[in-house]
């Protein structure tokens, strides 16, 4: 943060007991306390939770406030910023230029974009977090319809899946074929028509030995895209099933 930051709203004896949840809906809470912010406030907090990074005012204010002028944009953030001074807890730090969410405040999207990526970056299942642990459910303020938001909200949806279907295929590996089948299960009930997850779902029961569970799944999978987008399946699905029928 620029020389000169300073912390929005009182210190708090318990820094960690900020915590903002973004998943499902919008939720602040404070030392276990839930904590009503107005409409404008939310969006703020939001958006410089989804950055995590200092912002300059300037980017902020007219990524908020689009339709306002420049003087209007940057006057309604420093309302904002004031109103945000009032729940008694560290949730934004300023200077004169550049504005971030404090760093105090736990976010569970921060939580959820950090366990997808040891998903996806571990080589071995047992080094990186459990699906358990790893809590990759929620959808980001499902009620909310800035263009900030559609992005983000794309951007979390494919980490998800990716993180599951490496997931099956690195557990499939090791033989742990109950817990790949829960993964790519899950890819599968959030996109049913995404081939990918399809296609791991297959490769496990392949794995595992259980050919006709793949064939049925192929058969369903298939049937489905056909009939809802009139398209049939890739080339490397086609393999799949012919490597099934060679077996």
């Amino acid at each position: 943060m620029p020389e000169g930051a300073e912390v929005v709203a009182a210190a708090t004896d318990d820094a960690t007991s900020v915590c903002l949840s973004l998943l499902d809906g919008f939720e602040l809470r404070h030392d276990g306390k839930e904590v009503e912010l107005p409409p404008a406030a939310q969006r703020l907090l939001a958006f410089l939770a989804l950055h995590d990074r200092p912002l300059t005012r300037v980017y902020v204010a007219a990524a908020l406030w689009l339709d306002a002028t420049e003087e209007r944009s940057r006057a309604n953030l420093r309302a904002t910023l004031w109103r945000l001074r009032r729940p008694g807890a560290p949730l934004v730090e300023v200077s004169t230029t550049h504005v971030r969410i404090g760093r105090e405040v736990v976010v569970d999207v921060t939580s959820l974009v950090a366990n997808a990526q040891r998903l996806l970056r571990e080589d071995a299942p047992q080094a990186g977090p459990s699906l358990e642990e790893a809590d990759l459910n929620g959808e980001l303020l499902p009620d909310w319809y800035d263009d900030w938001v559609l992005d983000e909200r794309e951007r979390l949806r494919q980490l998800r899946l990716h993180a599951l279907e490496t997931r099956a295929e690195q557990l499939a590996e090791a033989g742990r074929y109950g817990e790949a089948v829960d993964a790519a299960l899950a890819a599968v009930r959030a996109e049913p028509l995404r081939e990918s997850g399809v296609r791991a779902l297959i490769r496990v029961h392949i794995a595992e030995g259980n050919h006709g569970e793949a064939l049925r799944r192929y058969v369903t999978y298939r049937d489905r895209l056909r009939d809802e987008l009139g398209l049939e399946p890739s080339p490397q699905m086609a393999a799949l099933v012919d490597e099934l029928a060679k077996a």
